[in-house]
């Protein structure tokens, strides 16, 4: 059986951090399996956790009153899922759900904040990392904006 600490190492999102620093992640992190149609975290609810796809593909969707539940984003294997637990009020501002079954690693995300808080190094390496997922995630909204809006 394989742990999850080589399954981290390997992945792009970890690459090049400090052995340490993996082993603090590691130590926060654990496997999850959700069936389709599980939701993976709801809008509004406590943000505690982050997830690395490790197989399976994941709806990110925002509710409208008017059409219902609307997917803005698909994520799959590889990807690494929420960042609500990195910014107060550490609330979900979507929901995530199973579109297949899903093999994660889930990283509890108030174990890592008590972490990055002792070690700020780690903590600094885990917003440049963030930041990034969450730049690309607003630019690949605005093309889907273009794309629905744009003439």
């Amino acid at each position: 059986m394989q742990t999850i600490e080589p399954l981290l190492a390997g992945h792009s999102f970890f690459k090049g951090l400090p052995k340490e620093h993996l082993k603090l992640i590691v130590g926060c992190s654990s496997n999850a399996i959700f069936n389709p149609e599980q939701f993976l975290f709801r809008e509004g609810e406590e943000a505690n956790t982050f997830y690395v796809i490790r197989s399976g593909r994941v709806q990110v969707e925002t509710f409208s009153p008017k059409n219902g539940p609307i997917t803005i984003q698909t994520a799959g294997e590889g990807d690494v899922l929420g960042w609500s637990w990195l910014v107060p009020p550490y609330h979900w501002r979507f929901d995530a759900k199973a579109a297949e079954q899903v093999r994660a690693i889930a990283i509890d995300g108030k174990c890592l904040r008590e972490k990055c808080e002792n070690d700020h190094n780690l903590g600094y390496e885990l917003m440049k990392r963030f930041a990034l997922i969450i730049a690309e995630r607003l630019e690949a909204t605005r093309f889907q904006l273009l794309d629905v809006y744009g003439k």
